[in-house]
């Protein structure tokens, strides 16, 4: 069975910059499509981005421009470069098979954006 571990982080001020990462335990990650995800209080979980295994990404509307995600297949690794936050970027994020998020979610890293 996979696990996930988010790591990353943290408080940063609007415009600051973040830079996440999913560890994953298990021999099926690198043939995955990998996602990340996060959720604002109150609200629903969504899709950020995801990246296939040939290195294809794409990305939400809201962070379109802003965030880059990457994988190292060697490492079981996803990461989430976050630049140019904003308040609204506040959530708990956590990464998942995309889209079917099948695999047991991690516990996320909370990212809060605030001056």
């Amino acid at each position: 069975q996979v696990q996930l571990v988010e790591s990353g982080g943290g408080l940063v001020q609007p415009g600051g910059s973040l830079r996440l990462s999913c560890a994953a335990s298990g021999s099926m990650f690198s043939i995955d499509v990998m996602g990340w995800y996060r959720q604002a209080p109150g609200k629903q979980r969504e899709m950020v981005a995801f990246i296939t295994i040939g290195g294809s990404t794409r990305y939400a509307d809201t962070v379109k421009g802003r965030f880059t995600i990457s994988r190292d297949n060697a490492k079981n690794t996803v990461y989430l470069q976050m630049n140019s936050l904003k308040p609204e970027d506040t959530a708990v994020y956590y990464c998942n098979k995309y889209p079917s998020m099948s695999y047991s979610w991690g516990q996320g890293t909370q990212v809060t954006v605030s001056s």
